[in-house]
């Protein structure tokens, strides 16, 4: 049976199809769409894919705009099923203080890193960051408990609040650089900076709490940008929220509900 995987973010919305519903399963199809351009999903992107028997997906964009990608998914009749952060599940303790008001997209992240670590080795501490619309920061101890997690604005809200805020800054995207000489370089090297010291800080922190050097796990479309500029090994994952919802896929009953 085929699965599909969904991921709604601010900006875009992120698709997988996989072969079964298994973190180990092979990803057969995938694609990304602006929010603004859904609606022409079965017609355009999931027209030619072969039917799946399942689907879970996570949002963070509203019901709004879920309820108009169920419309797409009755192109193949699915049960729509949308994750909802639980205080436990897929493998970690979510330590939130209104554990259901996590975002999903973080609470899937979480649960696909901790799958990626056990997987790969012995249990160890990890910090999760994603990289998109706003940055999120998030740290899981060795035994899988998720202890807090910082939210930052990304590249671009960053750019556009200088924009708004002051007078003589709308100048095209820079380059990082380590002493920026001019207006473009200093914007885009100053975001850089504050989001690498940001997950700099979270990482001294976990390591401090922990006394373990935590697994850095980075996903989002502008994580490409930011990987060079920190001063510690990362693992890039682009399909890291795809990983936590094929884990969860398997606690279906408990984890996600159908939208009503």
């Amino acid at each position: 049976m085929s699965f599909l995987v969904i991921d709604i973010g601010n900006t875009r919305l992120k698709w997988g199809l996989y072969a079964a519903p298994r973190t180990d399963s092979v990803l057969q199809a995938e694609g990304a769409v602006y929010l603004e351009t859904i609606d022409q999903l079965a017609e355009t992107d999931w027209r030619h894919l072969p039917a799946p028997q399942g689907m879970l997906g996570c949002a963070v964009a509203g019901q709004a705009v879920r309820r108009r990608v169920e419309e797409q998914l009755e192109l193949w009749d699915l049960l729509p099923r949308w994750v909802v952060s639980q205080s436990a599940g897929g493998g970690v303790v979510n330590h939130y203080e209104h554990p259901a008001r996590l975002g999903s997209d973080r609470w899937a992240a979480l649960v696909g890193a901790r799958s990626r670590l056990l997987a790969s080795g012995p249990p160890r501490p990890a910090l999760v960051v994603m990289v998109g619309t706003a940055v999120t920061v998030d740290a899981l101890d060795a035994a899988g408990h998720f202890l807090g997690g910082l939210i930052l604005p990304g590249f671009g809200l960053m750019l556009k609040a200088l924009e708004n805020g002051t007078s003589g800054l709308k100048v095209p995207t820079g380059e990082v650089q380590d002493f920026p000489r001019n207006t473009s370089d200093a914007l885009m090297s100053g975001g850089t900076d504050a989001i690498a010291g940001a997950i700099e800080r979270m990482h001294r922190r976990l390591v401090a709490r922990t006394g373990q050097v935590p697994e850095l796990y980075m996903t989002g479309g502008a994580a490409v940008k930011l990987v060079p500029s920190l001063d510690l090994p990362v693992q890039q994952r682009d399909h890291l929220i795809f990983d936590g919802l094929l884990r969860l896929a398997s606690d279906l009953p408990t984890v996600a509900t159908p939208l009503v």
